[in-house]
């Protein structure tokens, strides 16, 4: 089966960046996994994405050398097996509170013995290889989020079950439930607390902390405490970002002399 190289980076105890796309266009998400991101999350959980163009979009980032990972809408055993299906080397399940939820993720996303995942659709055998089943277990990177005040508190049971890979941490969620406004690159005492804690309980489980940030800036400060896997920006983000930094440039007086 053909490696999943954010998988062998960790191995080597080295970070990996990616981002996320949100737009639902492949032609963005090449573009964009054309610049050396190790890794490109398709979110489907807050992104209009369809299964259809999610197996497009991972289309177009497999042979770029990006690893193609899929945000699902939900904890599901269905949703996961369907964005498994498509392509998916990786997974990011949103909202595990519990260790029973971590369970369930874990169940759903790896094949007997470890798991529940069912066989079958023709893709995994055209970009996994023709032993995918028998190095799926190994090579496909189980992500579980921590994005509640109530998953914070139950981190050492959650990142303690067998079979997940790494956490991530959404800061937006995790600072709402805190009473927080949403943002990235929170500094309000508390939310570093509590990414803090995650962090270390993840060291101490062998399990890859990831979050998102939103400068280069931040993604340096995030490796330099420890994460592997750190989401910089989106799709949307940069191309918003780009928008208003050009018309920024625009001169405001438009008269011609």
């Amino acid at each position: 089966m053909k490696k999943n190289h954010v998988k062998e980076l960790w191995r080597e105890g080295k970070a990996s960046v990616g981002t996320w796309v949100v737009l639902g266009s492949p032609i963005t998400a090449e573009i964009i996994a054309n610049m050396e991101y190790e890794w490109i999350v398709v979110d489907t959980e807050h992104g209009a994405i369809d299964i259809g163009t999610t197996q497009s979009i991972i289309q177009a980032i497999l042979y770029t050398g990006a690893v193609p990972m899929v945000r699902v809408p939900w904890n599901d055993p269905a949703l996961i097996k369907r964005a498994l299906d498509a392509g998916a080397y990786g997974l990011v399940i949103p909202m595990v509170n519990s260790r029973e939820e971590a369970i369930q993720a874990v169940q759903a996303t790896r094949y007997p013995p470890l798991g529940i995942r069912s066989f079958g659709g023709p893709r995994t055998r055209l970009y996994g290889g023709a032993d995918y089943f028998e190095h799926a277990n190994e090579e496909i990177a189980l992500m579980v989020q921590i994005e509640h005040v109530d998953a914070v508190n139950s981190a050492d049971e959650i990142l303690s079950v067998e079979g997940i890979d790494g956490f991530f941490i959404g800061p937006s969620d995790l600072a709402i439930s805190m009473g927080l406004k949403p943002g990235l690159d929170q500094t309000d005492p508390r939310h570093v607390a509590a990414v803090s804690k995650v962090l270390e309980i993840g060291k101490r489980h062998g399990v890859q902390g990831g979050i998102q940030v939103g400068s280069a800036e931040a993604v340096n400060e995030r490796i330099a405490q420890g994460f592997k896997f750190i989401a910089l920006s989106s799709d949307e983000g940069f191309l918003r970002s780009a928008a208003l930094s050009a018309l920024g440039n625009v001169a405001k007086d438009r008269k011609a002399p």
